[in-house]
């Protein structure tokens, strides 16, 4: 059954997650399926997500169309995340929504999975301006609209802040995801350990931390002088007091009136309590993105697609080369203006 109006299908493949959202062009989500590699253990291994998501790929889709309740017929654009992300994901991910568009006849879109996040954020939240804290497992970005582009006043040094709650999950034998295992964990603990705290400028380094923390679960002492619990509390409680900073520094530069928290880790309710009392302090209204969106997903691909392809036109074949490097910077915003 046809919906009233156009709708979009956004393809989400930069990592672990394949997803798929139909998204009609005035933002209403009518479908989203997902489904993620979760390895039994280790990280993600590139190029059996690769399998997984080459298998799975025509299952999604179909699940999606029959949740949003339509025909693939129905689809009057395909977006897709082009860039950043994981080169042999991504490639997939282009090459299923070249596929559709061609045998469709009908338009196409590269979208930036950061700007995506952003996005989806700012439409669900209802928010216009804000600064933006964007944390997940590949990326940590304090960013805001400036000069035609989302400009980036901080950003990690090394490895994201959710990669390094995962690889610490993993190190303690917890299984993927590990950041929600983390998170229960610490709300068990109140006994701060030492961590190194590192910040430089604007910028933040989680390396240091990580190996620290390592060290700690793999020392003798542990369940003697201190428990899981105590370390979960404190990689916690350093990492994100470190983002706080970062970010409170960016809110008094840019003076933003909002702020939004978005990405995976997003989710993680401490988080959210420490970037709301910056906020307040800074009167600021702040808005976090909803669980459903916090973390990869087709419906920020397929909104944010809508808004480029209303602002500038479909994308030839020839610009839609992943681009598994590029930065949020880089790319100008038109629907801004």
């Amino acid at each position: 059954m046809k919906k009233n109006g156009n709708l979009c299908l956004g393809i989400e493949s930069t990592a672990h997650t394949w997803s798929v959202g139909i998204v009609d062009f005035l933002g209403n989500v009518i479908g989203l399926v997902s489904d993620s590699y979760n390895p039994d253990k280790g990280g993600i291994h590139p190029a059996l997500v690769r399998e997984q998501h080459t298998s799975n790929f025509k299952k999604i889709i179909k699940q999606c169309l029959n949740e949003a309740d339509c025909s693939i017929k129905d689809i009057d654009l395909v977006a897709f995340s082009q860039s950043p992300g994981l080169g042999p994901i991504l490639k997939i991910g282009a090459q299923v929504a070249r596929m559709l568009s061609q045998l469709l006849s009908i338009p196409l879109v590269g979208v930036n999975h950061c700007i995506a996040h952003i996005e989806i954020g700012r439409f669900q939240c209802k928010i216009d301006d804000p600064l933006t804290l964007y944390v997940s497992g590949g990326n940590t970005i304090v960013s805001a609209y400036e000069s035609e582009r989302y400009q980036i006043f901080g950003e990690t040094l090394d490895i994201p802040i959710g990669n390094m709650i995962d690889s610490f999950a993993r190190d303690a034998g917890l299984p993927h995801p590990g950041g929600p295992k983390i998170e229960r964990l610490a709300l068990k603990s109140s006994n701060y350990l030492e961590l190194p705290y590192i910040v430089k400028g604007m910028d933040l380094s989680f390396s240091g931390l990580y190996s620290s923390a390592k060290r700690l679960l793999q020392s003798n002492k542990l369940n003697k002088e201190y428990f899981l619990e105590d370390i979960a509390y404190s990689l916690q409680e350093t990492s994100f007091s470190m983002l706080t900073e970062v970010t409170e520094r960016a809110l008094a530069h840019t003076r933003k009136e909002e702020v939004l928290l978005t990405g995976g880790v997003a989710a993680n309710k401490r988080l959210q309590e420490m970037i709301k009392k910056i906020s307040e302090d800074h009167n600021s209204r702040f808005e976090v993105v909803p669980l459903r969106y916090a973390g990869d997903n087709g419906a920020m691909i397929a909104w944010t697609g809508i808004l480029r392809f209303l602002s500038e036109g479909a994308h030839k074949i020839s610009e839609t080369k992943i681009n598994p490097k590029q930065r949020m910077d880089n790319i100008t915003i038109p629907w801004r203006d």
